[in-house]
């Protein structure tokens, strides 16, 4: 039967075999979340009139035999980064607050297209500047596996909510990380696609060179059947690569890496990474072996900057990006009384507006630009990004795909590093030369740490739109997981209905 604990590719057969209503479904999907979101807080707009009105439509459409899309009828969940039409868009900042598009990111209208029912926002860290959605103006939200415990960020909401079926697929950025963090940390699967495969348009900036829209599911194969659905070229976007998106359905379904050689970096091993997590990725890289792979090592050693670089070229594009925040156009405006000027009460507004941590990061990314440092912080930080694209055509010479862990330890507590912006800013140092280097990139949950039965996740990297080579090595390994395991990871997660 049917039902929340059913994955998206199952719940799409079942709506083209007209077994379930995609208003069944939907009001499934909705129950679930009156149900549990008051304590995980995943979702900071539910859409309910507005996804039952888009679920009707489509069941309306099935029953008239029109032709429509593989996911037609499936939930979905958006992060609040991307606008929508009409429908409440923050970033997690109160600075949007009450803001309402006018229009559609390429993403939200794609999804229209794939008559994909939107069921609302997700939370998420403000303007996407976090690890572990504490930063949200709106409240934390919680890890489905330890309410104590952070569900990664910045697109937490995202993951907290496939995570806890809320819904079976979700929308995602990666910055540094943002969606394979969450991803790993709440046992499901992410992806961040090459930069430029996902259209940016209608995407709340971060920082635009790194920056991409990516899907989060609990298999590998609704993962693959969201990322085709949001892909391709957008001539609204000039970062926007003009090709073919890769078959990453028929990869995610091939269950084949026989000849393929996976690289595993070299950097990214060892000591610095929680013992469980090194435990489920070298038994990972077992099955593999058995599966017919050849496990090579590769070296990456321009990797030990890239979190410094990065820190200087995200944070100096923040500055840029935010700047358009200034009171006078859409969005909060503070202290407009009449006695103030124009730049007091632009400030006034930042001031209100934004929280710690993305003053923080302005005040960082515009000393990295002003004159006289643009050269010693910017202009070094990337000259490293080159040499960390470098590394990676070296590595990808002598493998199909790479593999490392995604992160250095499991889900940690909500505070424990909200006080220690380094401490947070370390749990990206393994997904953040991804980002510099603009190719793709899987999580993978592989298992739980045996030191507090946590999510792991393996992180797989493809070259630049060779995206269905992750996909390949992933629904591999899933099967093979999932025969070792007799059961999905998620079914292991505490039951959140008696959580307290």
């Amino acid at each position: 039967m049917t039902n929340i604990h059913s994955t998206a590719a199952e719940m799409a057969s079942a709506l083209a075999a007209k077994e379930i209503s995609s208003v069944e479904l939907t009001k499934q999907h909705l129950d679930r979340i009156a149900a549990v979101d008051g304590k995980i807080n995943a979702f900071l707009h539910i859409d309910k009139a507005g996804a039952l009105e888009q679920a009707e439509v489509i069941d309306k459409k099935r029953a008239s035999g029109e032709k429509l899309s593989p996911l037609a009828g499936v939930p979905i969940a958006v992060k609040d980064i991307l606008a929508q039409k009409g429908i409440p868009t923050t970033a997690g900042s109160k600075i949007l607050e009450g803001w309402r598009p006018p229009y559609d990111s390429t993403v939200v209208a794609k999804l229209k297209a794939a008559s994909v029912v939107i069921l609302g926002k997700t939370n998420m860290d403000e303007f996407a500047m976090g690890s572990s959605t504490e930063n949200s103006a709106y409240g934390t939200t919680q890890n489905p596996w330890d309410l104590a415990r952070t569900p990664g960020g910045s697109s937490g909401g995202s993951a907290a909510a496939v995570a806890a079926f809320e819904a079976p697929l979700a929308i995602g950025t990666d910055t540094g990380g943002s969606i394979r963090q969450p991803a790993a940390l709440t046992g499901i699967v992410g992806v961040k696609p090459t930069y430029g495969a996902v259209s940016r348009y209608g995407v709340v900036a971060y920082s635009s060179s790194l920056d991409q829209v990516g899907p989060f599911a609990r298999t590998v194969l609704d993962t693959a059947l969201l990322h085709e659905a949001i892909a391709g070229h957008d001539e609204r976007d000039s970062t926007s690569i003009n090709a073919p998106v890769p078959q990453v359905v028929a990869a995610a379904k091939r269950l084949d890496v026989k000849g393929m050689k996976i690289g595993v970096i070299k950097e990214l091993s060892g000591s610095g990474f929680q013992a469980g997590i090194s435990a489920r990725i070298a038994e990972s890289i077992e099955l593999l072996v058995a599966a017919g792979a050849e496990i090579v090592e590769v070296t990456c050693p321009n990797f030990e900057y890239a979190l410094a670089a990065y820190y200087l070229i995200a944070p100096s594009e923040a500055s840029s990006n935010l700047a358009r925040f200034d009171s006078m156009r859409y969005g909060l405006r503070v202290g407009d009384d009449g006695s103030r000027g124009a730049e007091e009460v632009m400030s006034a507004t930042r001031e209100a507006g934004f929280g710690k941590e993305v003053k923080r990061r302005i005040i960082l990314g515009t000393y990295a630009l002003s004159s006289g440092y643009y050269d010693a912080y910017y202009g070094s930080a990337q000259k490293v990004r080159t040499l960390v694209k470098q590394d990676f055509d070296n590595a990808f010479a002598k493998a199909d795909v790479l593999i490392s862990p995604v992160t250095p330890t499991t889900a940690f507590k909500i505070g424990e590093k909200s006080n220690d912006p380094v401490a947070m800013y370390l749990s990206d140092i393994a997904t953040i030369p991804v980002n510099m280097a603009g190719i793709g990139g899987m999580s993978l949950p592989v298992g739980l740490a045996d030191e507090d039965g946590l999510p792991v996740g393996l992180q797989i990297m493809a070259p630049v739109m060779q995206d269905d080579r992750f996909y390949r090595v992933g629904g591999t390994l899933e099967a093979a997981l999932l025969s070792k395991w007799g059961q999905p990871i998620l079914s292991k997660a505490p039951d959140l209905t008696v959580q307290k």
